[in-house]
């Protein structure tokens, strides 16, 4: 085995400035002054005698070689986390930390409850949240930067172990003076994609509402808002036209003090699955399953 090989430091600091693409910003981010993480960068590749990274005055860009280096380095410092994670697994269940992504759509909702319990239950856990859209949250994942993922399904989140927790049922909101608004439930055909405001490309229950319209033309009639959940009730509050809520959030009070109502969709798509999701052959799987069955008790 040859003795020189790179360190995990210069590969976080070759994985950060990719990330970054700026040398000010992948030193903040690996706790670092700039110059000693531009010299761990030039060490690693005077050590393997190539260059990784063209520098100029105002952009940074890998060598296609450089992009390679990126990728598995992305393995090897995961690999080499899942080393403490062994160790940590072999001792109390849901202990030490544990770094988990949300989407916006659940984080609201859901974390309020959730987390009480598990400060009281389990003290020795450090849960870091991170809240982010699907995409964002999987590749986060994928490339070890967070450790599990609680998301709604159907969404491909690459090559994952699934937990499924409970089922999330659609409704659609509507202004009170709306002409249907105290009527029963609806089928998916009386929606009108014209008024549907949604949320933008990124957030899964885009895609879950779109499914639960049953009508593959409301994709492009339907308005995307890159906005909160929050922000579309005050626009449907103010009649601007209608939207689809996760019974989660109608029942944590987002239509609270609004004139706003929540009708049932007779659809079989008219829901999502909830679950939490991780990577395959992670050591920590029994934290991540232990978990699931918390989340799926507090919906009980």
């Amino acid at each position: 085995m040859s003795t020189y090989l790179p360190t995990l430091k210069q590969l976080q600091y070759l994985v950060a400035l990719h990330d970054s693409g700026h040398f000010g910003r992948a030193a903040e981010a690996t706790f670092v002054t700039q110059s000693t993480l531009s010299a761990g960068i030039r060490e690693l590749e005077t050590l393997i005698g190539v260059v990784l990274v063209e520098r100029t005055r105002r952009v940074v860009r890998f060598t296609p070689l450089g992009d390679a280096m990126v990728a598995k380095a992305r393995r090897v410092l995961r690999e080499a986390e899942e080393l403490t994670d062994m160790a940590r697994a072999a001792g109390r269940p849901l202990s030490g930390d544990m770094r988990m992504s949300v989407i916006p759509t659940i984080a609201p909702f859901l974390l309020p409850r959730l987390l009480p319990r598990l400060r009281r239950d389990y003290p020795d856990l450090k849960l870091y949240l991170r809240e982010e859209p699907s995409a964002a949250a999987c590749e986060g994942l994928n490339h070890g930067r967070t450790d599990c993922v609680l998301l709604a399904l159907p969404y491909h989140c690459g090559e994952v172990e699934t937990a499924p927790l409970f089922d999330d049922r659609l409704f659609l909101a509507v202004p009170d003076n709306d002409a249907g608004a105290s009527g029963g439930p609806m089928f998916a055909d009386d929606i009108d994609p014209h008024r549907l405001l949604l949320l933008e490309d990124g957030h899964c229950l885009k895609d879950h509402a779109l499914r639960a319209c049953e009508q593959p033309e409301a994709r492009g009639q339907a308005t995307m808002m890159g906005t909160s959940l929050h922000t579309i009730v005050q626009m449907i509050d103010n009649g601007l036209g209608t939207t689809m809520l996760p019974q989660m959030a109608i029942a944590a009070g987002i239509l609270d003090n609004t004139r706003v109502t929540a009708r049932a969709i007779e659809s079989p798509n008219a829901s999502r699955r909830i679950a939490l999701v991780w990577r395959r052959a992670s050591p920590r799987e029994r934290d991540f399953r232990l978990l699931a069955e918390i989340l799926s008790a507090d919906q009980a």
